[in-house]
């Protein structure tokens, strides 16, 4: 069964480093994501309170800017928005118990590009 790009959710992407940020997007724009970016948590926010399209988000750890680190954002946007699913990278380790919310995935950095895609397209599916 073949998926034509309109099946592909669009993804938040929350980096704040730019170079990172333009390979993950190029790299999900070629798997035929749609993707939105923002450098850091707060911006994150804004696109989410006014886009009601956002169907995955893929946040950073660590995020000196905004007001908060990636985990943070992870358990507002699971509380606020519970139907977005969220998947945290970093190259700071492994979070502790308390650091994701229910359902998150993690991918550490440095991470191939065919593995985002991968676990982005199964974790999408689960959350289906």
């Amino acid at each position: 069964m073949s998926e034509s790009p309109s099946d592909q959710p669009v993804v938040l992407l929350v980096e704040d480093d730019g170079l990172l940020l333009m390979e993950a997007a190029d790299t999900l724009a070629d798997a035929g994501f749609t993707v939105l970016e923002a450098s850091h948590a707060d911006k994150a926010l804004k696109v989410l309170e006014n886009r009601d399209d956002v169907g995955v988000l893929m946040t950073d750890v660590d995020m000196p800017q905004g007001s908060m680190d990636g985990f943070a954002l992870a358990r507002l946007v699971a509380h606020r928005w519970p139907s977005i699913p969220v998947l945290v990278v970093s190259g700071m380790g492994t979070p502790g118990p308390n650091d994701m919310p229910e359902g998150a995935r993690f991918i550490p950095k440095p991470y191939e590009p065919t593995t985002l895609v991968r676990t982005l397209r199964a974790f999408i599916q689960r959350a289906a």
